[in-house]
Parts: C-alpha cells; sequence; structure tokens
C-alpha cells in the first residue's frame, strides 16, 4: 500500500491549503471483456483518451485552481500506465501519486490506500465513469455526493433526502422503492480527515457489508455525527460497463467535445474517402477509399480500406479492410477483412441482411 513517491513533512502541510484529488480505479473491468484483457478498463480510450485522462481533465476544468495532488489508486498494471497517469496529473499542474489497492476489498478500502491525502478538501472519482454535473461548491458545504435519477433504482446504492435537501440515508440497492437518486461515484468531502478517521474505524473493527469495506458505511457514521451531505445532481451520467454502454458512451463524448476539442490529428492521412462528423482520427491513422461516420473513434496507426464505419470504437493499430461496421467496437492490434458480394438480384425483390 506504500505509494511510491512518500510525501514529506514540508508537503503534508501543503497538502491542508488546497483541494486533492482520490481516483480509485483498481479494478479492470469484467464486463468490459475482451476489451480489458490487456488493458484496464479505466485506460481504454473514449474518443481518443482513456477514460481516466478525460474524467480528470472533466473534475479539473470544473474547478477554479489545479488540484495540488491527484492520487490515482491502482491495481498491478505496469509501469507504462503508471507513467502515463503521473504525466496526466503533471499536464494539469498537479502532483501526482501512485498508491496500490493490491486486494479487491471494497470502496472504503480503496480510499484509504491513499489516505496521505484525505486532508482538506477532497474529491473522490472512480476511475471508470463520466458524467456531465455543475460542480460548483460553496465554501460552507460540509459534503457532496453526486447522483443521477435512474428509471430503476435496485441495481444501484441510492440516496434518501430530507423536507431541507439533505442526505437523510443510504441505501444499497433497494428491493422495495425509496428514491430514484442512484450514487455515481463522485464524492466531495470538505474535512478529509474525518472520513479517513471513519474509514480507518471500519478496517480497525473489520466492518464489513457483503465481504467488503463499504464507503457509505463511513459516509453513514459522519452523516451520525453531524455531517450534512447535500446530493449534487448529475445531468449525464455515462456508463461503459459493456460494449453496447461503451460505444453509445464514445458518440455522447464526442458530441459533447466537438466544439472544444481537435478531433482529428493532423497527421492522419485520409485518401479518397468522406469523414462525417463528429470523429476522432488519432495520430497516423489512415482512411482510404472509405466512409467513416458519425460517431467513429479510429486510434493511432490504424488503418481503414474500403469500408463503411458508423458509430463504432477502433483501438490503437488495427487493420480493417472492406468492413461494413455499426454499433462495434475493435480493440487493439486487430486484423480484420469483411468479404465483398456479388449478386444478382431481380426485379421486385427485397433483400435484407441481418
Amino acid at each position: 500500500m506504500l505509494p511510491r513517491e512518500a510525501p514529506g513533512d514540508s508537503e503534508v502541510q501543503e497538502k491542508n491549503k488546497t483541494m486533492n484529488l482520490i481516483i480509485p480505479m483498481a479494478g479492470r473491468g469484467s464486463r468490459l471483456r475482451p476489451h480489458t484483457l490487456t488493458v484496464p478498463k479505466p485506460m481504454v480510450p473514449v474518443a481518443g483518451k482513456p477514460i481516466v485522462q478525460r474524467l480528470v481533465e472533466d473534475l479539473c476544468s470544473s474547478q477554479d485552481e489545479p488540484f495540488e495532488n491527484i492520487a490515482f489508486v491502482l491495481g498491478d498494471f505496469g509501469e507504462e500506465v503508471e507513467k502515463k497517469l503521473l504525466q496526466v496529473a503533471e499536464d494539469l499542474g498537479s502532483k501526482g501519486h501512485i498508491y496500490y489497492q493490491n486486494e479487491p476489498l471494497g470502496t472504503a478500502h480503496a480510499i484509504n490506500c491513499a489516505k496521505d491525502y484525505l486532508e482538506g478538501s477532497v474529491i473522490i472519482a472512480f476511475g471508470d465513469t463520466l458524467f456531465e454535473a455543475n460542480m460548483d461548491i460553496k465554501p460552507e458545504t460540509e459534503g457532496i455526493i453526486w447522483a443521477k435519477r435512474v428509471e430503476d433504482p435496485s441495481a444501484y446504492g441510492v440516496l434518501e433526502l430530507d423536507e431541507d435537501g439533505f442526505i437523510s440515508g443510504f441505501v444499497e440497492k433497494p428491493e422495495e422503492f425509496v428514491s430514484d437518486l442512484a450514487i455515481t461515484g463522485i464524492y466531495y468531502i470538505k474535512e478529509g480527515e474525518k472520513l479517513r478517521d471513519e474509514i480507518q474505524h471500519l478496517l480497525d473493527n473489520d466492518i464489513k457489508e457483503k465481504g467488503e469495506f463499504q464507503l457509505t458505511n463511513a459516509l453513514e457514521n459522519m452523516k451520525q455525527k453531524g455531517t450534512k451531505f447535500r446530493a449534487g445532481i448529475i445531468n449525464e451520467w455515462l456508463d461503459l460497463g459493456n460494449k453496447h454502454h461503451f460505444v453509445y458512451s464514445n458518440q455522447r463524448v464526442l458530441e459533447l467535445k466537438k466544439d472544444i476539442e481537435e478531433l482529428v490529428s493532423q497527421s492522419a492521412k485520409i485518401e479518397n474517402s468522406i469523414v462525417i462528423p463528429p470523429c476522432f482520427i488519432g495520430e497516423n491513422a489512415r482512411i482510404i477509399n472509405s466512409v467513416v461516420g458519425p460517431h467513429v473513434s479510429i486510434g493511432e496507426n490504424s488503418s481503414i480500406n474500403n469500408s463503411i464505419l458508423q458509430n463504432t470504437v477502433i483501438q490503437n493499430n488495427s487493420e480493417i479492410l472492406r468492413a461494413l461496421l455499426k454499433d462495434s467496437m475493435i480493440g487493439n492490434k486487430v486484423s480484420y477483412t469483411g468479404k465483398m458480394k456479388n449478386l444478382s438480384i431481380g426485379d421486385f425483390s427485397e433483400v435484407t441482411n441481418k
């Protein structure tokens, strides 16, 4: 659980002056397999950037000042991933730190791995989600838990509110309706020390729920001791849990970023082709004799030849030839060749390919 870079005394004192960010992201994402067999889920690119990079960039853009520290809590993802995350933090004007969760012991346990930065004001955001929300935090606010109204709350942890709008309870996957405010995995704590102490209480006393140390239990203890939490409302919450949701999320991110990001690399080679925006075209990608878009992402060094692609994600270093793809997701270093058809269809015929 030791960080790669342990903070010194002067650094610990400095942490109390500004806001920190903790990103638990140790899970590899089994529901998104096979796309997470070689790449952990938070590092899978959506519209050309890893999920966790987009999350951190969006959180940073929502604040007036950069986060002083960004702590990433990882599994065994390898040195290359760690270097990438530290670079993301540096590019955003923050100090990056790597911590490890070696056992899947729950959300509270994951956050505790970065307990050095549970001091002062802190935002916690789990690294496999994307969202669009008002992140305005008033100085007097003691805590915010961001939630999204959902049609079927039985699959989520939900928030109950009192008549004054403060959170009165946390209910995990309610069998009967109590609230439609699903917890999205994004939290603000004004006094991180209080959360650190309550998590430590759970660990010291082996207080688990369903075999894991749950963050909601620590938050409930804080609430019982007087901390007032408000619900922040998520306008759009993008689930990247499986292929269908990932492809849809790629579509939404392209729409949201089309006017604020340069989505087509200048090094991309596009010959005798049509690109229907919004699309992401990565560095040194090649599109030849093809129609691409809308809502297509093509990773760096990938080539598309004699194909038609719509609402599809192609990762890095892949080759697509003679393909007709829609609502599809292709991983890294894939070679896919489709088949052209030679047809003779008479008058008044109707042919449907499914």
